[in-house]
């Protein structure tokens, strides 16, 4: 526990020291420039999973920026910290919208922020992208106009995936518990996928709704052993996922677990070294060692990165679509502009995901979603991948 607690204390003073230098390292904003607006979860309980998206946008746009701009202007990245606070996210959503020019707000943050930034945006006109946070359904066709999202977790489609590949290594007549944190898309997905596992032949036989700042899983591990479950699965922000199986694991439960692969899922699946730990997520891990992962590790070395490269995927390719919706935009761009560029945009993410990033008029989630399953090998001593990339077909 002690060794926990320094290491909670160090993420902390590292996510500190990043969100000042992303807030003190803005120059004013120019007449000739792009100005994006960025809230986001920087520092705070999850911050882990926000804040190493937020720096690796920083670095792409400072990449785009060092290489000549788009359409010859720099794009000037607004970010401000809510802390995943709908309360701050309301204001910082003012407050950047109030910028002279802005063409497009991000949110990189809990689902509990959404309402009040969705409201702002929309009465200012300006385009909400969210990136690394959760894709909200009023992306999913039919599409809210203004809404978008890049993120690889998806309500719905993942749990759909989850529950295809349980059922693939153990059939429908198992027992399975749920995990999730007591936040709206969280517990939502959830909620569904104990009715889906239902209609599956599955058993739900528990479900565990976990406090964002919970001190001790304990007690919600004890529930879930005691009912037996073949199969857990929890699709929540990575502390709830992995301290809920940690907990478990204590307590005995020698169980196969199945969680969503955030950021954190390569260097923790390295760590736990649990052959029952499944990961299944959107985004390609490091160990593939792609050619772009290999510019993001260069580019955060570069820049002395407060986080791993490896935790950047979702900043990465968030930076992808904002550079080619302003490409497409034009310059002058207005929000307008940027708005009809981004409802008609194919990104290739090199490799990161599946295939391309693909928005349509009715459709800003992507018209196809990939997924794969990754676990730690003991034998091998090892990542693997357990299934490769499977496509789904979103209408």
């Amino acid at each position: 526990m002690g060794n926990n607690g320094e290491n909670v204390m160090q993420k902390s003073i590292l996510s500190s020291l990043a969100v000042c230098a992303l807030l003190v390292a803005v120059p004013a904003q120019a007449a000739d420039e792009y100005a994006v607006g960025l809230s986001g979860a920087i520092t705070g309980p999850v911050a882990g999973t926000y804040a190493p998206a937020v720096e690796a946008l920083r670095l792409y746009i400072d990449k785009v920026n060092a290489a000549g701009g788009v359409n010859g202007h720099p794009i000037h990245l607004i970010v401000q910290d809510d802390q995943g606070q709908p309360s701050m996210g309301a204001t910082n959503a003012k407050k950047l919208l109030g910028q002279d020019n802005l063409l497009l707000l991000l949110n990189t943050s809990l689902s509990s922020t959404y309402a009040p930034m969705i409201a702002e945006s929309q009465r200012a006109g300006v385009p909400l992208l969210f990136a690394a946070s959760v894709c909200p359904k009023e992306v999913y066709p039919p599409a809210q106009p203004t809404l978008f999202c890049t993120t690889a977790f998806a309500s719905q489609f993942d749990s759909r995936a989850t529950l295809a590949f349980v059922k693939e290594k153990s059939g429908t007549s198992i027992n399975l518990g749920l995990a999730a944190m007591s936040i709206p898309l969280s517990r939502g997905e959830i909620d569904y996928a104990e009715g889906l596992a239902g209609e599956m032949g599955m058993k739900a036989v528990d479900k565990e709704i976990v406090p964002p700042a919970a001190p001790d899983y304990t007690p919600f591990a004890t529930k879930l052993q005691q009912a037996s479950p073949d199969w857990v699965y929890s699709w929540a922000p990575w502390v709830t996922e992995v301290k809920t199986l940690e907990a478990l694991r204590k307590l005995g439960w020698e169980g196969n677990y199945i969680g969503w692969g955030h950021i954190e899922t390569e260097g923790e699946l390295a760590r736990l070294k649990d052959g029952k730990f499944y990961a299944i997520g959107a985004n390609a891990l490091f160990s593939d060692r792609l050619p772009v992962q290999q510019d993001i590790t260069a580019t955060a070395t570069a820049a002395n990165s407060t986080y791993a490269a490896n935790l950047m995927t979702e900043g990465w390719i968030a930076g992808m679509v904002v550079e080619a919706a302003l490409k497409q935009a034009g310059w002058p761009a207005t929000p307008e502009k940027v708005l009809a560029a981004m409802s008609h945009l194919k990104v290739d993410t090199k490799g990161l995901r599946g295939g391309p990033l693909e928005w349509t008029a009715d459709n800003h989630f992507r018209t196809r979603q990939y997924y794969r399953v990754y676990r730690w090998n003991p034998a091998s001593n090892g990542i693997e991948v357990v299934k490769d990339w499977t496509a789904y077909e979103v209408h």
